[in-house]
């Protein structure tokens, strides 16, 4: 069994920054990839950023150049640096770690920006 903790998440006012926290723990042999999904109010969840074992990165184009996914293979466990946050940013933000076998989810964390 793969257990997902995320944290970090909040209120925050617009231009201002959260960090995002996501570890992974359990039966983990192997993991692909991780990285963080978000999900608004009325909308589809869609991918923010992720990033593969071998270190490659993706970033969806709304985020780029104001978020920023890492990842420390030791601890399994992933960051998502959030900076100029706006409204739009609102949303549920999932972590998801990808191993050969399953796809794991966490359970979300809620990112609020808002003055």
């Amino acid at each position: 069994q793969v257990q997902l903790v995320e944290s970090g998440g909040g209120l925050v006012q617009p231009g201002g920054s959260l960090r995002l926290s996501c570890a992974a723990s359990g039966s983990i042999f192997s993991i692909i990839a991780m990285g963080w999904y978000r999900q608004a109010p009325g909308k589809q969840r869609e991918l923010v950023a992720t990033i593969t074992s071998g270190g490659t990165t993706n970033y969806a184009e709304s985020v780029k150049g104001r978020f920023t996914i890492s990842r420390d293979s030791a601890k399994n466990t992933v960051h998502l640096q959030m900076s100029s946050l706006k409204p739009e940013d609102t949303a549920v933000y999932y972590c998801k770690t990808i191993t050969p076998r399953y796809t794991y989810w966490g359970q979300g964390t809620q990112v609020t920006v808002s003055s």
